[in-house]
C-alpha cells in the first residue's frame, strides 16, 4: 500500500467511523488503537486527522490529542447558512447546462438513495445523496465553489447521518428529491433553488431539535 493510498483508505475509514457513531462526538481518537485496527502506521492516521481537523470534524488539544468534534446547533446553523448561499448560486448556474442525459443520471442516483434508505444503510445513502447533489453543483462549472461546498458537506456528515437515522426523514428525502427533479426537468432554476432551500431547512430543523433534546 502506497503512502497516498494508505492515507486515503484511513481517511475513508475515519469518516465512516464518525458517520456511523463508532467514533462519537467528544470521543478521543487514539492513534495507536486506530493504527492497530486499520493495519497501518501512525503516519497516514496523523495525516488523515489533519484533513479532518481542517474540515472541523475533529479537534486537536495540545497535550491531549484529537477528539471528535461535538455537535452543536450553532455550528449547524452557520454551516448550513453558508451552504444556502453557495448552493443557490451553483444551482442557478448549473440548470441551463444540464441535458436530458444529465437529468436521467440524477434520476438514477435518486433511485440509489431510495434503495439505500429502504435498507436502512446510512453509509450508502449518505454517499449516494452526496453524488446526487454534487452532480448538480459541479455542473455549474465553478471548481472553486465546488471545492468549498465539498468542505462544508464533509464538515456536516455527522449531522446528516443523524438526520438519516429517522425513517420518516428518509421518506421525506425521497419526496423532496422527486420534487426537485421535477423542477429540473422543467428547467425551473428558481423553483429548484426554493425546493433545495426547503430540503435543507427541514434537515436543519430536525437535527436542531435532536441536538436540543440531547442538551436538556
Amino acid at each position: 500500500m502506497t503512502r497516498a493510498t494508505a492515507q486515503e483508505t484511513v481517511l475513508g475509514s475515519l469518516r465512516s467511523d464518525i458517520l456511523t457513531g463508532r467514533l462519537g462526538p467528544g470521543d478521543q481518537v487514539v492513534q495507536e488503537l486506530l493504527a492497530e485496527r486499520y493495519g497501518v502506521s501512525r503516519v497516514p492516521i496523523r495525516e488523515a486527522l489533519k484533513t479532518l481537523e481542517s474540515e472541523g470534524q475533529v479537534v486537536y488539544f495540545p497535550h491531549r490529542g484529537y477528539f471528535v468534534a461535538e455537535l452543536s446547533v450553532a455550528d449547524l446553523l452557520e454551516v448550513y447558512r453558508l451552504r444556502a448561499i453557495l448552493e443557490a448560486e451553483a444551482i442557478r448556474q448549473a440548470v441551463p447546462t444540464l441535458g436530458l442525459d444529465d437529468v436521467e443520471a440524477l434520476a438514477e442516483l435518486m433511485a440509489e438513495i431510495e434503495s439505500a434508505a429502504a435498507q436502512g444503510d446510512i453509509i450508502a445513502m449518505t454517499a449516494a445523496n452526496r453524488r446526487f447533489h454534487f452532480a448538480l453543483f459541479d455542473a455549474a462549472g465553478l471548481p472553486r465553489l465546488s471545492r468549498i461546498l465539498h468542505q462544508l458537506w464533509e464538515a456536516t456528515d455527522a449531522y446528516r447521518a443523524l438526520y438519516f437515522q429517522g425513517a420518516e426523514n428518509r421518506d421525506r428525502v425521497a419526496r423532496e428529491h422527486a420534487r426537485m427533479l421535477s423542477a429540473l426537468r422543467k428547467r425551473d432554476a428558481e423553483a429548484l433553488v426554493r425546493l433545495h432551500d426547503e430540503h435543507r431547512e427541514h434537515s436543519v430543523g430536525a437535527v436542531s431539535a435532536i441536538l436540543a433534546a440531547r442538551d436538556r
